[in-house]
């Protein structure tokens, strides 16, 4: 019995939303099963929340002087006060939304770009695929942080000027894409021989409707873990750029609480207070992301689960 044109592409359709909810369903079975990756999700979400409600959870506006400079930590207080008066608790609470919209926006235009290289270059192959890849390949071989600082400082003489928060944006993205087309190109390699997709482009099915259609959505996970890594490296790499004196002076995150208290000798005069909070933050919210990123990597690649 032949099967029409128009049912076959409903039959794919159908068996790829099936697929794509078996898929959910096995990860969180996954996540629930590993105990690492489960205090992961708990922790991640706990920052997140705290990022997105910190106007209504931070006791105090952390631009705004509420205290004698340098109190320690008290009943008004909880980690006391920074140089200018303004409260740690406030700013550590602010400053997980900075630092997360950095390493989460950062990710996101990475991903974006090595998502289309890596598609492009695995699917078309040939000279397109030589192509793309010896430029990732030029992008791999230099060094990232010094090339961010680079970017960074290049972007600062700019109409950006005003706009430090989007400089470290642009700068970390641009360098942290080329790892995300390599492993993207990959697995479009092995996708693009499954018979599925064959039978996609014998109904004569054009090049971008394959790729958008069929091949994105099972790269999925891979592109959610990928995000995940990115955010998790690129958290650190803005707290890095920050530490150093190339943050957004005018916006709270843990990196330029670091800055501060380092140019101020915190350490030095015994402030831990205003030292371990920012740093264990950052350590956490990396660990929670690697954390579940570790489930993903397990979903992604089935041999893992048999270790």
């Amino acid at each position: 019995m032949s099967v029409s044109r128009e049912e076959l592409i409903r039959n794919l359709k159908k068996t790829g939303w099936q697929r794509r909810i078996q898929g959910v369903k096995e990860f969180w079975s996954i996540v629930r099963g590993n105990r690492a990756s489960m205090a992961g999700l708990i922790m991640l979400s706990a920052i997140v929340f705290m990022a997105v409600f910190a106007p209504f959870i931070a006791p105090y506006d952390p631009y705004k002087r509420t205290g004698k400079p340098l109190e320690p930590p008290s009943w008004k207080h909880p980690l006391g006060t920074n140089d200018a008066g303004q409260d740690i608790l406030s700013e550590l609470i602010y400053g997980a939304n900075v630092s997360l919209t950095i390493g989460i926006v950062s990710a996101l235009s990475a991903v974006l770009i090595g998502v289309v290289v890596g598609m492009v270059a695995g699917y078309k192959g040939g000279v397109v695929d030589e192509v793309l890849m010896r430029v990732v390949d030029l992008f791999m071989v230099m060094p990232n942080l010094l090339l961010v600082i680079f970017l960074a400082m290049v972007f600062k003489g700019t109409w950006l000027v005003t706009q430090m928060f989007l400089v470290l944006i642009i700068a970390i993205a641009i360098t942290s894409w080329p790892t995300v087309a390599r492993v993207v190109r990959s697995m479009i390699l092995s996708l693009k021989e499954r018979p599925f997709v064959e039978s996609v482009r014998a109904l004569g099915a054009k090049d971008w409707y394959v790729m958008i259609k069929y091949l994105l959505p099972n790269t999925a996970p891979l592109i959610l873990a990928e995000t995940l890594l990115r955010t998790a490296s690129n958290m650190l790499i803005e707290a890095s750029l920050s530490f150093l004196g190339l943050g957004d002076a005018t916006k709270k995150s843990w990196g330029m609480m670091l800055h501060y208290a380092f140019q101020r000798q915190a350490m030095v005069l015994g402030l831990w207070n205003w030292v371990i909070p920012p740093g264990l933050m950052i350590s956490l919210s990396v660990l929670s992301l690697l954390l579940v990123g570790q489930a993903l990597e397990i979903y992604v690649n089935p041999r893992l689960r048999r270790k």
